[in-house]
Order: structure tokens, then sequence, then C-alpha cells
């Protein structure tokens, strides 16, 4: 292992060290402010079950979250020579540049919720310029893991900590609710490998049909996936060493982010399938992450259910949405918004004169 290596080894334990517990005493005071609130307990659900955990994370009953930023990180796959998407890997650049220009999906969504969009070049295969790309790039996308690793464990470690002292920064200047977004042509293979390995699926209820393929491309990519597994033979008790040999530059971003809010106290609103895996290898660095995650929707991709399960999070959403992005983590937005404005606005039965059941 090199020197640098080393030190980022220690960084993530340094980072990982800062990840605590939710504040037991904020959530109690949130649970009898609930009850205090012109309702039946527990009538509002999600809403309350959301009110809770954001109590937790920030100490405060109703936090001001108004300051929240979506995090799109932006990397190439080299499995793509394998012939598993329905679009060429030239779409990864051309998209950074759309979403750059605010015309992507996710702009359109994060403009409605209020958000700001961070577009980050973890490892495009491009050389890309634009005042407002934030670049991490350590290689020119990931290798095919067919046939060897797709990054160096170095890699890995280095995309987790750049997206780590990205989200530090952002939470630093006033941020408090983050959204896991990416964009890579292949990913959803990488995300299906990883997944196989680490969250008890097999490889075909891990691949799902990605940007579109029919049934005869699916199975290839679940052969595909199979190939990288059996090549690369991953060590499933170390999520680093799964990350590096079947995963993404952009997916090790996300990880990075997931555990920069939660050593920042911050909020992660995880998105869709993509997402969820970078979630799943946080989550295994150290299960304290989990608490700050919230699962925004059930993406139609087919492991996605089963990975959401094995991580421990609930989505609020299901709109049959496979898009990416941090589309569905920006409308997840709005539902924690009304979970704040409940706990802020509605009357008790002191204030309304209402008896209490």
């Amino acid at each position: 292992m090199t020197q640098h290596a080393l030190e980022l080894e220690q960084r993530l334990q340094e980072i990982t060290s800062r990840i605590s517990p939710l504040n037991s005493d904020s959530i109690e005071a949130a649970e009898k402010h609930l009850n205090s609130l012109t309702k039946p307990p527990g009538s509002l659900g999600k809403l309350e079950e959301i009110a809770r955990q954001l109590a937790g994370i920030t100490g405060e009953i109703a936090p001001d979250l108004a300051k929240r930023a979506v995090i799109v990180m932006a990397g190439d796959h080299g499995v793509c020579e394998e012939g598993i998407s329905a679009f060429p890997a030239e779409v990864t650049p051309q998209m950074v540049m759309n979403f750059l220009a605010g015309g992507a999906a996710v702009n359109v969504l994060a403009r409605g919720a209020g958000a700001d969009v961070f577009c980050v070049d973890m490892g495009v295969n491009a050389d890309l310029t634009h005042e407002g790309l934030i670049s991490c790039k350590t290689r020119k996308g990931t290798a095919n893991m067919t046939r060897e690793a797709a990054m160096t464990r170095e890699e890995a470690l280095a995309g987790i900590i750049a997206g780590y002292e990205l989200t530090e920064k952002l939470a630093r200047d006033g941020y408090r609710m983050f959204a896991t977004g990416e964009m890579g042509i292949g990913n959803t293979t990488a995300s299906a490998a990883l997944c196989a390995v680490l969250g008890s699926m097999t490889p075909d209820e891990a691949v799902g049909l990605g940007t579109g393929i029919n049934e005869e491309r699916r199975q290839h990519k679940v052969d595909v996936v199979c190939r990288a597994i059996a090549c690369n033979v991953p060590n499933a008790g170390d999520p680093i060493d799964v990350l590096a040999k079947v995963g993404g530059l952009e997916i090790a971003g996300l990880v990075g982010v997931i555990l920069g809010a939660a050593a920042n106290r911050c909020l992660v609103v995880i998105d869709g399938f993509i997402s969820s895996a970078a979630a799943l290898v946080a989550s295994i660095i150290t299960a304290q992450a989990t608490a700050y995650m919230i699962g925004s929707h059930l993406s139609q991709e087919q492991g996605h259910r089963k990975l959401l399960q094995t991580i421990g999070l609930s989505p609020m959403l299901q709109l049959d949405m496979r898009l990416g992005e941090g589309t569905g983590a920006v409308l997840g937005f709005h539902i924690i918004d009304a979970a704040v404005r409940i706990m802020r606005e509605m009357a008790t039965f002191e204030s309304a004169g209402v008896s209490r059941g």
C-alpha cells in the first residue's frame, strides 16, 4: 500500500469516528410535541417519523432546511465496452453539460424544490471545462471490470474522500439537507455488481433494465456482472475492496457525500438504485450513517426494493421512476418540508382549545 493510500485509509477512519448516534433527547422532545398537536397520535405516519429523525439529526424540533443541495456525481464505466446499455458512453459528458446548462430533469425539479445543483466530474472520460463544474477526477472512467478491477483501492478511497470534502464544505456554507444524484452510462451494471456481492442478491435479482434494454440484453448484463465478480473476486467483508473492483468513481463520490452529511449532522436523501448502492457501501463502512439517510422513492429497477430493505430504508414515494440524477430525492424534499411545517405551524390541543381524545 502506498503512503497516500495509507493516509486515505486513516482519513476515512477519522471521518467515520465523527459520525455519532442521533440526539435521543431531541427525538423525545419531537415526540412530545407531535403528541401535543391537534390529531390522533401517529396519524401523520411517515411525516411524524421524518420529524423525529430530523430532530435527532439536527438537535432541533423544526430545523431550517432552506439551504439544500443536490450533488450530481458523474463518471464513466469501462464495462460499457460489453454492450450493456441502450445509450453510448458519450452520453455521460453530454449530460454533464446539460446539467451545467440547467436543462436536465433534476435541474427542473430542483428549481421547484428550492435546491441548488452541484455537478461533479468524478471520472468522466472526456476533458470538460465549465465554470460551474466541480472537478474531482482521478482517472477518465473506470476500467472494464470483466477484465480487471474497475479502479484501484487508492482511487476508490480518493473518490470517497472527495465526496466527503465537498459535502463538508457545503455544510460549512450552511447547507443542511443533501440529495444524492449521479450520471454515468453503465452505472446500473456496477451497482448491480455491488448489490450482488454486498446486498444478499443474486446477479439475476440485482440486474434490471437500466436505460431501457430488452430482456435478451438484460440476460447479457447478468452474465457481465457474473464475469466481473468471477474476474475480480471482491472480498464481501471489505466494502472498499468491492467498491474498487466492481464499483464506479461516481458511486465512490456518493459514498463520501453520505458519510459527509452524517459527519456534519445533516440529512441525506437517497435517490434511486445507484444512489442506494452507494448508501449500502456507506452503511457497511459504518452502520451509524444509516440514521442520517432517508429513502426517497422506489425505483423501477427490480433490485431496488430488496436493496432498500438491506440498508433498512423505507421509500417515501413510488412513482415508477428510473432516471437517476437525484430526481426522486429532490421530489422527496417536498415531503420533508411538509414534516417540518407540521412541527412549526400546526396548532396544539392547548393553543387551539381542542379537547384531547
